[in-house]
């Protein structure tokens, strides 16, 4: 295995990735921590937990279950869908809004009933973000930092056979293995920067949501549904080798605004949620003013 044998560590991979783990655990932690300190009395945990349960069967269980079928297993969809990047691309952004969108729809419709507030909203999407943060993303720079520690013991062998990389794993495993070593503050600063574009836009199209469920406005399901797909397009592209890093974090800060705007516009509209026990409107489930424009 000559290629594993060519890979050093950079002097600032370790710290580097160490900053990462830290930083990215700070940002979903830190931002529940001041909305519930600001919004305790609107707000409930039941909310953050739905978030995060949410996320975890709408797009690691159902989701993923479809990409088995559909990219993973050797079929004749997936090597239609893995052998064309316009198939791949449609295919992804549309898995991905749909799944998540229209998951947040049915936990806040059907099972998150009780206090109904708009600042709830938030904290479902807080919880939504950060389960993605704490089950997705950290995991993998977990990887990336034991691999570097691993290797920066000085016995290639051992750290290798630690890794678990033989001749037959050795193709799947040196991708990894290269980008860990590679890892550089740099890229610390591109991922930390994407996961604050990825929070406010979790948090928006929640509550992009939410107003649709409360309020009765059924367009508003679509709307998220839309921005979710735009907001994957080009990091769709980027896993094709199509575009470059930089340009996806351009485009996710777009689309992040756009939904955040929406967001703010729809959240106004909503009265301030109200202590559990005092309700706003004719049921008492729900407050939202009356929007004829909707």
């Amino acid at each position: 295995m000559a290629e594993f044998e060519k890979i050093e560590v950079g002097g600032s991979s370790i710290p580097a990735l160490v900053i990462t783990v830290l930083l990215m655990a700070a940002i979903p932690v830190l931002l529940f921590i001041f909305w519930r300190k600001k919004h305790r009395a609107e707000t409930g945990i039941g909310y953050l937990i739905a978030g995060a349960v949410g996320f975890l069967v709408s797009a690691r269980v159902l989701e993923l279950g479809v990409h088995f079928l559909c990219i993973i297993a050797d079929n004749p969809v997936s090597r239609f869908i893995n052998g064309s990047t316009v198939a791949y691309v449609i295919y992804g952004v549309t898995m991905a809004g749909v799944f998540e969108e229209v998951g947040r729809h049915l936990v806040l419709r059907y099972v998150m009933k009780k206090k109904r507030t708009r600042e709830n909203a938030v904290m479902y999407g807080i919880g939504h973000g950060g389960i993605e943060v704490f089950a997705v993303v950290l995991p993998l720079i977990i990887v990336y930092l034991v691999i570097a520690v691993l290797l920066s013991s000085g016995n290639r062998e051992a750290a290798l056979s630690t890794l678990n990389v033989t001749k037959e794993t050795a193709a799947y495993a040196l991708p990894t293995v290269q980008a860990a070593a590679s890892f550089d503050f740099g890229a610390m600063a591109l991922n930390v920067l994407e996961r604050l574009i990825t929070m406010p836009l979790h948090i928006g199209l929640t509550v992009i949501v939410y107003y649709g469920v409360v309020g009765g406005k059924k367009i508003w399901l679509p709307v998220a549904v839309v921005l979710h797909m735009l907001a994957d397009t080009l990091p769709a592209l980027y896993q094709r080798g199509v575009v470059p890093l930089w340009t996806v974090e351009v485009w996710c800060a777009v689309w992040t605004g756009a939904a955040v705007f929406i967001a703010v516009k729809l959240y106004k509209k909503m009265r301030p949620g109200l202590p559990e026990g005092t309700f706003c409107g004719e049921k008492g489930d729900f407050c939202v003013e009356n929007d004829s424009a909707g």
